[in-house]
């Protein structure tokens, strides 16, 4: 993938097999249709050709037939398996077990991750060896790109006729970043040639990495400690906030939340809801909770009480996420953050000196212009009169917005200030409306004792996420299932997890109408 070293690493084996009198040839097919595009190197040699052969190569390699496959990341193994390329009589599999997850798992309506283990375990059985380790966090620890760490392991596996001097002195005719490459690969050799934990075929999975953004300034929530574990049975210390309203915030979570798991739940929730508006919002989060663990107490039976401690968990959890939801000032505000420029420039490596262009590519639909105005106008503006008319076709042709440059930036920093206003918003109050109804089923549901019920309900909040055309799809498979859960019968916990286990399994819905239709004419209605 992009900035990850593949034409030099390339560059790399033609030049060693050619330096050694060796045939070789690379050809390389772009692509877009994955996370922002992943290249396919190909590179072929023969071996001991002789000064006058001219063999006939091939530009791209068939299934069954490729002694060597590369992988930068466990995704792109997966791939190669998949495409036949790999093979268990033939092909060594040379890959890093982290991930960078492709569009279609980003954008799947619930967790629509691959598990790592699964694509690992494939990769294994389908290989003749296996080579597999994080290499891209060798690679950041060592300072360089993961094409360097890959070589290393390649050497390692000895899959070519080349020593570890042959490789190293072609990254030094290469003279490219030769000696962070040359660290990375040394590590990358080593760390192949280290034996798997007993009872594993191969060295074991590294999680994924999350996102290096640094905490936003006015956050006053502190910092994770980074201190050791405690031990089984301490008390879990909670965080010291220097900001008395956010002290007072957590004082209150560790009063009303004894079980540790949803303390940690619910504080994460508090941090997320600051960031998100601002300590007032966030208490309005406790108040909701505190009148949920009072619902359940109320209803449930003492033998119940993991059963219900499980809800307040799911609940605190849904809760924040509904609180937060994505809106055209969040969108403006997380773009023009400080840690968010970091990012960028640490993920395409720009140097000091180095210039970096960011450009945003808008197209907001008249609904989420009207949701940031305030709710008579935004209301007014959806009429559709000639004002709505004439907003809707300027925001139709959509923009760039190039936030590295003043006036781009200026102008998503303008509607990120809206952010103190938001609760006068029209997006607001029909995000407060649908959090009180569906807060009151919770409730409605623990009050007949009928917890598993309510879990549910908490759960179905999965569906409402995201922004424009996604939100409304979400909304809409919720809407549908509102009907059934409001409706008495037996067990109807049970229809509700696979009603919502068919809303997630498809954008567009498919799944889940035919999901109604098998339920009985009972379930139709409004929505």
């Amino acid at each position: 993938m992009g900035g990850e070293g593949g034409g030099v690493f390339a560059d790399w084996l033609v030049d060693l097999a050619e330096h050694h009198g060796h045939v070789a040839q690379s050809t390389s097919v772009p692509g877009v249709a994955q996370r922002t595009g992943a290249t396919v190197y190909y590179v072929e040699i023969v071996l001991h050709a002789g000064s006058n052969a001219s063999p006939v190569m091939a530009l791209m390699p068939l299934p069954g037939d490729v002694d060597v496959v590369i992988a930068s990341e466990l995704m792109e193994a997966a791939r190669a398996v998949q495409r036949g390329l790999v093979t268990p009589e033939r092909t060594v599999l040379v890959s890093s077990t982290h991930r960078v997850y492709a569009m279609a798992e980003k954008t799947a309506l619930g967790d629509g991750r691959a598990q790592s283990a699964a694509l690992l375990a494939s990769a294994s059985a389908a290989a003749r060896r296996l080579i597999a380790f994080d290499m891209q966090r060798v690679a950041e620890e060592e300072g360089s790109v993961i094409s360097a760490v890959l070589l290393g392991a390649l050497a390692a596996s000895e899959a070519l006729p080349f020593g570890r001097d042959d490789y190293m002195e072609t990254i030094r005719r290469g003279g490219i970043g030769g000696a962070a490459s040359l660290r990375a690969f040394s590590a990358g050799y080593d760390q192949a040639l280290r034996p798997p934990l007993p009872g594993n075929e191969s060295p074991p999975l590294h999680p994924p990495r999350p996102a290096n953004v640094s905490p936003p300034q006015h956050l006053p929530l502190p910092a994770r400690s980074k201190e050791p574990a405690l031990p089984a049975g301490t008390p879990e210390a909670m965080p010291v906030a220097a900001h008395p309203q956010v002290q007072a915030l957590l004082d209150r979570a560790a009063r009303e939340h004894h079980e540790a798991a949803t303390r940690r739940v619910v504080v994460t929730g508090l941090r997320r809801l600051i960031d998100y508006q601002d300590p007032a919002w966030a208490n309005d989060y406790l108040e909701r909770l505190a009148a949920l663990r009072a619902s359940v107490a109320a209803a449930r039976a003492p033998e119940r009480q993991p059963e219900g401690e499980l809800l307040i968990a799911e609940a605190a959890r849904h809760l924040a996420l509904w609180m937060s939801w994505e809106d055209a000032v969040r969108v403006a505000e997380l773009k023009t953050r400080d840690s968010r420029f970091h990012r960028v420039r640490s993920e395409v490596r720009a140097g000091p000196g180095e210039l970096l262009s960011i450009r945003e590519y808008l197209h907001p639909r008249l609904q989420e212009v009207a949701d940031t105005l305030p709710a008579a106008l935004g209301r007014h503006l959806l009429k559709r009169g000639w004002l709505g008319r004439m907003v809707e076709r300027i925001a139709s042709r959509g923009r760039i917005v190039e936030t590295t440059s003043l006036r781009g930036f200026l102008q998503l920093w303008a509607l990120a200030r809206l952010k103190r206003w938001r609760r006068g918003s029209l997006r607001f109050a029909v995000e407060e409306a649908r959090i009180h109804a569906w807060l009151a089923d919770v409730h409605a549901a623990a009050a007949r004792r009928d917890l598993p019920l309510a879990l549910e309900i908490v759960r179905c909040q999965q569906l409402v996420k995201g922004y424009g055309d996604t939100h409304a799809r979400g909304w809409r498979s919720f809407e549908k299932l509102q009907i059934v859960w409001r409706q008495p019968g037996p067990r109807q916990h049970e229809r509700v997890a696979a009603l919502r286990a068919a809303a997630l399994a498809d954008e567009e819905g498919h799944a889940l109408a035919q999901a109604l239709g098998a339920s009985g004419p009972q379930t139709h209605g409004g929505g």
